[in-house]
């Protein structure tokens, strides 16, 4: 149990037994300043109201009646019924013995649906943020001990791979490969869509394609497969350069439902959910309506027989509440689809495809933008691949470390830099608020100053050579804990909120909580290295062992704080 943990319920057993109703809460918070005590239980106001009660009168009755003995070496009112509550140095020394135990959670079943790229283009940047704040998402979960179920709902279906297949076909018969042929998945696209518009014989093969491949042809089919095995080979070796969690194994893409669209769609019919329009079947949703009362209109089958990303997402849904049994979905997509998930979610309610057990989550996001405030583009206004941008980093973080450590060798250096480059981007995008636009800025990400990837992880080789210089293994050491000092008390209160923190980023999804935390206690480590000599000739032994310990549990939380945000460390840099 965490420390906050340890004080609600201390102070709820307290409020039970003064019967204070139970929908009146301890409200228990980090102190905003010292002078405040470490922490503050501020419910005594919102309860006095309730009872209609002085609320001071009321915050020392409370205050009498819990046990904080052996946790609280002081505690006070304040004001109109704060109580402040100031912590025992030994109670936090040995509270943080525990302080990288995982959180204690009811373990679920959560699907994460993150990335899904489209097959008929190489990826790009726009794909970017689902990948690492899903990605984020799920190390968090699982950290806790959830069965987390990855998918990659992947677009390689429709009626753009008529066209596709049609253009491998025509490419193959002239003698090139397949690989060779698609190593460019982008010029590819363009070269089968100039065809496409320009010879109506190519076009209207490419046509009659799409109904070939939707029917099973078989000859159709092993050209689609051919350019769906490169295209997901491009996609791997981006989630490696990344180091993200996905793998062949996550995918499970449009084509996986296409036999459950039409049954879809005719149970939906039966159950008077959708009905004809226009020669399309459509689904109207009064509880979405819009400011005139007219009932929000989804297209589940066109009328001439097409289905939709609607009627697929209906499907996926339906397989993941009866097939996976799941206890939560979550779906990492940008804002822009807002409309069309709410959608789905009140459709699949509605059609009992999903029960209201389930919690089905549309976490939303941003755009990248570049520095002129638009979505980001290359210089010549085209879409950036993300193949390239990663090279960039990665390049640029070359450049830093060379000229900020000589002593490195060759292959210290090109490790590094690809930690550091792929750290700042991925960190760049994880610490802004999820919902928010944000400005991309070489520069800034590059930093090893402020709220960065760099900082934090020069923050981490920095207590490696610590323990370096004093020749002692990091991983394997072990002291007691004294604490004596204001910053060594500050860094230690805040390594204990590592476990609050990700409790709260599993909740809401936002990972810049996380990036927000690592970077303050990476502010205070630096604190007090500054203020509290370590490895000085004139440092008792049992302090030195005591702020060695300090160390290794800092550089612990560091290591793995990053690591949940798939963000590298290293020993050196």
């Amino acid at each position: 149990m965490s420390l906050k943990n340890t004080l609600n319920s201390r102070f709820k057993t307290a409020m039970q037994a003064l019967n204070i109703p139970s929908e009146c809460t301890p409200l228990l918070n980090i102190s905003g300043k010292p002078q405040f005590g470490d922490y503050q239980a501020n419910g005594a106001m919102g309860a006095a109201k309730y009872l209609k009660t002085n609320p001071r009168d009321l915050a020392q009755k409370i205050l009498d009646q819990v046990d904080l003995s052996g946790i609280a070496e002081k505690t006070e009112i304040a004001g109109p019924g704060f109580i402040n509550i100031t912590l025992k140095n030994d109670y936090i020394a040995n509270c943080l013995k525990d302080c990288l135990d995982k959180p204690t959670v009811q373990s679920n079943i959560v699907v994460v649906d993150y990335s899904a790229p489209n097959l008929a283009k190489e990826m790009h940047v726009g794909h970017l943020r689902s990948t690492i704040i899903g990605d984020a998402i799920a190390r968090t979960l699982e950290y806790q001990g959830h069965q987390v179920i990855r998918q990659n709902h992947m677009g390689d279906w429709g009626t753009q791979f008529g066209m596709l297949i049609a253009e491998l076909e025509l490419q193959l018969s002239q003698g090139e490969q397949a690989e060779l042929a698609l190593s460019d998945l982008e010029v590819f696209y363009q070269q089968s869509k100039k065809h496409f518009d320009a010879d109506p014989d190519f076009a209207d093969t490419a046509r009659a394609y799409v109904v070939k491949l939707q029917s099973g042809d078989a000859n159709c089919l092993k050209l689609w497969q051919q350019f769906i095995d490169v295209s997901v080979a491009h996609n791997s070796e981006i989630y490696k350069q990344l180091n993200v969690g996905l793998t062949a194994e996550h995918i499970k893409p449009e084509s996986a439902y296409n036999d459950d669209l039409q049954m879809i769609v005719e149970d939906l019919i039966q159950k008077q959910l959708a009905i004809e329009s226009d020669g399309a079947k459509v689904v109207f949703l009064n509880e979405l309506a819009d400011k005139n009362g007219d009932p929000s209109p989804m297209i589940v089958q066109k009328s001439g027989g097409g289905f939709l990303y609607a009627t697929t997402d209906l499907a996926a849904l339906k397989y993941r509440a009866d097939t996976l049994n799941v206890d939560r979905v979550l779906y990492f997509i940008d804002a822009r689809q807002s409309l069309h998930m709410k959608q789905v979610f009140a459709t699949s309610r509605k059609a009992n495809y999903v029960s209201d057990s389930v919690s089905l989550e549309h976490h939303a996001f941003g755009t990248m933008m570049g520095s002129d405030g638009k979505p980001f583009k290359t210089r010549t206004g085209g879409t950036v691949k993300l193949a390239d941008l990663l090279v960039e980093a990665v390049e640029r973080a070359e450049k830093l470390v060379r000229e900020k450590n000589s002593d490195l060798n060759e292959e210290e250096i090109t490790t590094i830099a690809r930690k550091v480059g792929i750290g700042a981007v991925k960190y760049a995008d994880l610490s802004k608020t999820r919902t928010n636009d944000y400005i991309f800025d070489w520069n800034s990400m590059l930093s090893f100053e402020g709220n960065t990837a760099p900082y934090l992880q020069y923050a981490y080789t920095r207590i490696y050579s610590i323990f370096r210089k004093a020749d002692i293994q990091l991983e394997d050491f072990s002291a007691k804990l004294i604490i004596a000092q204001t910053q060594e008390k500050q860094l230690a209160l805040k390594l204990l909120q590592f476990n609050e923190v990700i409790n709260q980023v599993a909740i809401d999804c936002y990972p810049h909580s996380l990036c927000n935390y690592l970077f303050e206690l990476s502010s205070l480590f630096m604190t007090f290295y500054e203020h509290c000599p370590i490895l000085k000739s004139d440092i008792a032994p049992e302090i030195e062992q005591s702020r060695l310990q300090l160390c290794a549990y800092s550089a612990s939380i560091l290591d793995k704080g990053l690591d949940l945000l798939g963000i590298e460390t290293m020993e050196k840099m």
